[in-house]
């Protein structure tokens, strides 16, 4: 398998049983009790997953996960000892890919770990294969270039630095340029997976995907909600 985790997680009880679940399962675990040290693990070991917990000694999950998107796509997922929305939403918005509530099954978590590497692989540019002989491999709509085969993505002729899943959300918005896409359409086309999420999961990476296109929620020129319904770019 030869894929790197990055655990980080402050009861060492926990970080235990979770590195031994997925040492057994065949990933290599770098494992960290601080956010500092996890900041340093990014850069040494090039994970290509991230276990972040939120409650840390010495910085929160949420502002890690905020400096490794500063320069990284790679999943990650945020656990959370607290059951309110609030911690899930934030996770979310600073760019996690999902989250799981304490007390968890590392099972499930294993579970989780797999899914993600899988989704991730399937939308980097080296492995996204399945689009290599569509048609149109590039859009131009009105200063926003995307093009699937390089995976960049342009506003105004300035780069944007999209995670797997947000340029995932925004090629297939494109695709159906003019057409209203609901979140379950949307959610199982880029996830993969059956609808069963909260919508809130759609909402967080669309309101990402606005703020890097500095976009307003209220009067969005690309990425328009229709209430009710779903979402078009026109």
């Amino acid at each position: 398998m030869n894929e790197t985790i990055l655990l980080v997680e402050d009861d060492r009880a926990v970080a235990g049983l979770i590195e031994i679940c997925l040492k057994n399962d065949g990933y290599t675990v770098c494992k960290c009790y601080n956010g500092m040290d996890g900041l340093k693990s990014v850069e040494r070991d090039k994970p290509d997953l991230a276990i972040l917990d939120i409650m840390l000694p010495d910085m929160d999950g949420f502002h890690i996960c905020q400096k490794i998107r500063e320069k990284y796509f790679f999943p990650i997922i945020m656990l959370t000892a607290k059951v309110e929305s609030y911690d899930k939403i934030m996770g979310l918005t600073m760019g996690a890919d999902d989250y799981m509530t304490k007390p968890f099954d590392p099972l499930e978590l294993l579970t989780r770990v797999k899914t993600h590497l899988r989704r991730f692989r399937q939308y980097d540019s080296q492995t996204a294969a399945k689009y290599a002989s569509a048609q149109n491999v590039e859009y131009d709509i009105h200063g926003l270039i995307i093009n699937k085969e390089m995976h960049t993505c342009f506003l105004y002729g300035e780069e944007l630095m999209l995670t797997p899943i947000e340029f995932a959300i925004l090629w297939y918005l494109c695709e159906r340029r003019g057409k209203v896409v609901s979140s379950e359409e949307l959610f199982e086309a880029v996830w993969g997976e059956k609808f069963y999420y909260s919508n809130k999961t759609v909402i967080s990476h669309i309101g990402r995907l606005r703020e890097k296109m500095k976009e307003s929620a209220q009067k969005p020129n690309f990425i328009k909600t229709v209430w009710g319904v779903g979402y078009k770019i026109e």
